[in-house]
């Protein structure tokens, strides 16, 4: 009987032991059971941030169960989240911003890639804007990024899409490209991987997007102000891991290259590395804010036809809030334990084009539109240029006479990764900003398109 009641006593300690660990791990594991569905609006690059959250369990750490499904189009994901079948969607702008106006429920929260990131791919006889009178375009869906941008590009050409030129809605990239193979189009505006592969078909860019250097909501996080109102903390974890998630992304290369191999179902190394370097490291931002200037230029394009657009503010689209917290309290920054300067926040500059809404073309939209006249010879002087990598337009690096190099500004530049690049490293980015304090207002707010100079003793590192 002894050893009996020894056994139960120290049966119930165990069992008392247990049960404590259970209530305290308890609201860790509710947590983890919280399942919600996430949308993502396409097959491309500009998605990566949110497939490797996913994939490498950032959701499952700050307890969401995640489910990912496609929701071919922007204006999809946005019907998806007002009608609650999915809390979150990374989408485009256009499509968030075209749903609110029409009264439904749907808001960004981050902005992941904002500006343009599409080359007009066309067949190869088609040489000029002209010659696209009477041909078909292919989109993803109307209302859908690719759909605004292809209309935002016809109107600076001086077509009309319906009456010139045909838009086909095709449901996603993959089927867009295959449209354009089998000659059932003959352009339209594709992303990479999808650019790389139409060039090897024979496919010719008849302009370059990311030349123009336009601010513009291009992919966000876009959820409901009412999960906000009423979840606000499921809200902040969604983010805690969203943030983590980029930071894998630009801290991690080849896994970050595998999970983009295995969502875009693409082999081509050089295609994949194409997506990683110029929109991953180049313009998917640490800090995820929406771009307010980018959802102006998105409510004048639609301000031409929409009397509620052109009344509109961009406030009323966006709640910075959750980026905003993590960023004051530090969370970002020690994710990526950075010196001063390295995590510059880049701006576009200003649109190349007169932004406003119907008005007559004047001699700075003329000249800009001779962007799309010859994208292969802006496309050199306004590249990307990824980290550590050479530029080679002599137009955006020149050396002078006094040893001094004359750079200008890309997406994705701080002044770390300059100095990095200039003199081997990234704790000399001082250098560069006394050289240029008139110009340089901020270290923490480089332009795009801005000129400065990079002092040189000698010659540059790899050269």
């Amino acid at each position: 009987m002894k050893h009996q009641t020894h056994c139960g006593k120290r049966g119930g300690y165990r069992t008392v032991a247990l049960f404590l660990m259970a209530l305290a791990l308890c609201p860790y594991v509710e947590a983890a059971e919280k399942k919600i569905t996430v949308a993502y609006s396409s097959i491309s690059g500009n998605m990566a941030p949110l497939w490797i959250t996913h994939e490498r369990g950032f959701f499952r750490k700050h307890g969401l169960e995640t489910q990912m499904i496609l929701a071919e189009g922007g204006s999809l994901a946005a019907e998806m989240l007002a009608s609650g079948e999915v809390l979150f969607a990374q989408m485009a702008g256009p499509g968030a911003i075209q749903a609110a106006l029409k009264g439904k429920d749907a808001v960004m929260i981050a902005g992941v890639v904002n500006t343009l990131t599409f080359q007009f791919m066309v067949h190869k006889s088609i040489a000029a804007a002209d010659q696209l009178k009477g041909k078909s375009l292919g989109v993803t869906r109307f209302g859908s990024s690719t759909d605004f941008a292809t209309r935002y590009i016809l109107d600076k050409y001086g077509l009309k899409a319906g009456s010139d030129v045909v838009i086909s809605p095709l449901g996603t990239m993959p089927a867009i490209h295959a449209a354009l193979e089998a000659g059932k189009i003959h352009g339209a505006l594709l992303s990479a991987p999808f650019t790389s592969q139409a060039r090897k078909t024979g496919f010719r860019a008849l302009a370059d997007t990311r030349t123009l250097g336009l601010e513009y909501q291009h992919t966000g996080i876009a959820t409901t102000r009412a999960l906000i109102k009423s979840q606000p903390d499921l809200v902040r974890a969604f983010m805690r891991a969203y943030v983590e998630g980029i930071h894998h992304y630009k801290t991690q290369r080849e896994d970050s290259l595998g999970i983009l191999q295995q969502y875009l179902n693409v082999n081509d190394a050089g295609a994949l590395s194409e997506i990683y370097e110029e929109i991953g490291l180049a313009l998917v931002p640490e800090t995820p804010y929406p771009t307010a200037k980018g959802i102006h230029t998105i409510l004048q394009e639609l301000g031409a036809k929409d009397l509620a657009a052109a009344a509109a503010r961009p406030e009323q689209f966006f709640d910075p809030r959750f980026v905003q917290e993590l960023d004051r309290s530090g969370f970002i920054d020690r994710l990526y334990k950075s010196p001063p300067a390295l995590r510059t926040r880049t701006e576009p500059p200003v649109a190349a084009f007169d932004p406003a809404p119907g008005a007559a073309a004047t001699e700075k939209t003329k000249a800009a539109a001779k962007t799309f006249a010859a994208p292969e010879q802006k496309s050199k002087a306004a590249s990307t240029t990824a980290p550590g990598r050479q530029a080679q337009s002599p137009d955006s690096l020149s050396r002078s006479a006094m040893g001094n190099e004359s750079y200008t500004i890309k997406a994705g530049d701080t002044l770390s990764k300059l100095a990095e690049k200039y003199y081997g490293s990234q704790w000399e980015w001082e250098r560069i900003y006394r050289a240029n304090r008139q110009s340089i207002k901020d270290p923490h707010a480089l332009l795009i398109g801005q000129k400065i100079t990079i002092p040189i003793a000698g010659d540059r590192p790899g050269t």
